[in-house]
């Protein structure tokens, strides 16, 4: 069965001749670990981003992680985000041995519903990790607020909003540091795992460095532990240094094909993506909702396509983290959420012509209710 939710190939045919040479001027250069395209990589990603420090990691889980460790939180913690994430996100929070808090999310964007936040923050509490979910960012405006009476940091986690702004801020750039993703499907993304931090934190980076490479500073000679074996690979780094010169071009095309879908699936009664106030939005999944959403995608499939739900399973409903003392019930617009959101094709290279298969069909199937 097809699935056309995202493809890279046809983008790949496009860049071949770039990405080959990628590859082949990391093999030529007698450097395979920790060289001069991850320092090129570093460099230019915090100058996109307009701050002082960019480490690259392995993958965008450790770059949540790293970053929390960095950032001072530890065994006992409590660290405030939201169940409508990918795992990953909560897994990094627990990997540090803090305890994961999590709030609810406003109904119209998905995102950390600010006002929740207060309710939630103890004497235990050390963090704040909004999510800019979907290709948008959280209201850190409200989140800075919150965190500055109560003396906490804030980690973003930005693996879905590469280039995102919020009041003209890119995603990553407005609290402590910003963890980013570049699986291959992200909106920079590597042929593979690869991932960073950002920050203007110069205490924060030095500890960053050492984090992602065994707690070393020199070869051999550990100074601070924990330490992990977290390194970006040099061939990722390179191939990413290439297509961060395309990454305003990969979200104008993707805004394109999101104003597509705006402009076919209008009146059909599906929820459309709906842009916070102040946000731009870089569409890193088109999620659309509609409470018949199983029956619609059964009818998809009978038509040949295969379409992803991003996310099916809140995480305080999963058995892994039933520990956390949660359940069904906790967070309803979440839970409301999980049980009638999917997600359309979306990537820069997308056919226009798959594309608007994919509005006919759907406008055919919404028509027969």
């Amino acid at each position: 069965m097809a699935t056309y939710v995202w493809d890279y190939r046809r983008e790949y045919e496009n860049e071949r001749a770039d990405i080959l040479d990628a590859v082949d001027t990391v093999f030529r250069s007698g450097r395979l670990i920790l060289g001069e395209s991850v320092r090129g990589f570093e460099e230019e990603f915090a100058r996109y981003h307009g701050v002082r420090h960019c480490v690259g990691v392995d993958n965008g889980t450790n770059a949540v992680k790293l970053g929390l460790q960095a950032l001072g939180v530890g065994p006992g913690d409590e660290v405030v985000t939201v169940s409508n994430t990918a795992a990953p996100t909560v897994l990094a929070i627990d990997a540090v041995g803090a305890v994961p808090v999590f709030v609810d999310v406003d109904p119209a964007t998905y995102l950390m519903d600010p006002r929740q936040v207060e309710d939630a923050v103890t004497e235990r509490t050390r963090c704040i990790v909004p999510v800019h979910l979907y290709g948008q960012m959280a209201d850190l405006a409200a989140l800075m607020e919150t965190a500055g009476r109560h003396g906490l940091r804030i980690l973003e986690d930005c693996a879905q909003a590469h280039g995102a702004r919020r009041e003209g801020r890119l995603a990553g750039t407005t609290g402590d540091a910003g963890a980013f993703s570049f699986y291959p499907t992200k909106v920079l993304g590597a042929y593979g795992d690869a991932g960073a931090v950002i920050t203007s934190d110069g205490t924060a980076e030095g500890h960053l460095r050492r984090l992602r490479y065994y707690g070393m500073e020199d070869r051999y000679y550990v100074v601070r532990t924990p330490g992990h074996n977290a390194r970006l690979d040099e061939v990722h780094a390179e191939i990413l240094r290439r297509k961060l010169r395309r990454l305003d071009d990969y979200i104008a095309a993707r805004r394109a094909v999101a104003r597509r879908y705006a402009e076919g699936l209008g009146g059909t009664g599906l929820v459309l993506p709906e842009t916070a106030p102040g946000n731009e939005h870089v569409f890193y999944v088109y999620v659309v909702r509609h409470p018949e959403r199983d029956r619609i995608l059964e009818a998809l499939r009978e038509h040949g396509f295969e379409f992803n739900i991003s996310y099916p399973w809140p995480v305080h409903t999963m058995t892994g983290f039933a520990h956390l003392g949660y359940g069904t019930g906790d967070f309803p617009v979440t839970e409301a959420a999980a049980r009638e959101i999917f997600s359309l094709p979306m990537y820069p290279s997308l056919p226009q012509g798959l594309q608007d298969k994919v509005i006919a069909v759907l406008r055919e199937i919404l028509a027969r209710g």
